[in-house]
């Protein structure tokens, strides 16, 4: 039976100059309040993303959904420490985020391994970097290689390995350091529907074992009603929060439930912008 989706959530319409602006509370591991970014130069003056303002929870996991354009990836960069706003503040764990740091990991869309490395070393890589003993950094290697059922492979170099496969590692590695924040900019995008089908699936295993909050970015309107519990909608450029939409369905959850396509409709129904509602179809004559 098809849930009533305005019995399970309605879309929580967002207004950028009240949201994350009051102290947040003891569970909130990220706020940002009015964030925006600019990027000048001397022909253009392009407003990736204007007056975001939203706050995270440690252990949840948070999907934003947005077109092309938007500055979806910016704001990852932002949180992650790589750029820096032009407004606003982003505040981590009660700390202003000031740089990259090792408590906020990033998951790329390519996995970015080491070819010369096997997949032990590339998953060891980031403890080495950190200092990690080498009986410790042998046991978080063990412990997240079997986490991501690669532990069979570890010898393996990366032209071995399939899509999937290098997409498990670069999970591994990003996981072995703890991260308190997983950053993850579409990291299942690129790979074929049954390989990404099965990542969504363990993912949601791998982050309830783990117990790490992720903020996972995203075109799949699917993908964000699978994996998030809550979503944030943005806008066409300049990026602005236009709705959240929790999603209140139980775990772990399957991508072929009527639920789960319900909370996709939503969702996709939020991404309709007004610049394009209005548009008239039109006629072609091409063949």
């Amino acid at each position: 039976m098809t849930l009533s989706l305005s019995r399970l959530a309605q879309p929580t319409s967002v207004s950028t100059s009240t949201v994350a602006q009051a102290c947040p509370d003891a569970d909130t591991l990220l706020a940002l309040n009015g964030v925006s970014k600019r990027f000048v130069t001397s022909r253009h003056d392009t407003t990736a993303l204007d007056d975001i303002s939203l706050e995270i929870k440690q252990r949840e996991f948070i999907c934003v959904v947005g077109p092309s354009g938007c500055g979806k990836s910016t704001l990852l960069n932002l949180i992650a420490g790589i750029d820096t706003p032009t407004e606003g503040e982003l505040v981590f764990d009660g700390h202003r985020i000031k740089g990259a740091a090792a408590e906020r990991v990033v998951v790329f869309q390519e996995a970015a391994l080491y070819p010369w490395l096997n997949v032990r070393a590339n998953v060891e890589f980031g403890l080495k970097i950190k200092g990690t003993q080498k009986k410790q950094r042998k046991e978080l290697v063990d412990r997240y290689l079997e986490l991501v059922n690669l532990t069979r492979f570890e010898k393996a170099y990366v032209h071995e390995l399939s899509g999937g496969m290098k997409q498990r590692v670069q999970l591994a590695r990003a996981l072995a350091v703890e991260p308190r924040m997983l950053l993850m900019d579409e990291p299942f995008a690129a790979l074929d529907a049954q390989t990404r089908d099965a990542l969504q699936l363990e993912l949601q295993d791998i982050w309830a074992r783990t117990g790490s909050t992720i903020l996972f970015i995203t075109h799949n309107v699917r993908e964000a009603a699978l994996l998030g519990d809550r979503v944030f909608v943005m806008t066409p450029s300049p990026g602005r929060i236009k709705a959240e939409i929790p999603v209140s369905l139980p775990r772990p959850r399957d991508l072929d439930t009527h639920a789960v396509a319900d909370f996709a409709t939503e969702i996709r129904s939020a991404l309709q912008h007004e610049d394009y509602a209005g548009r008239a179809p039109v006629a072609s004559f091409m063949i």
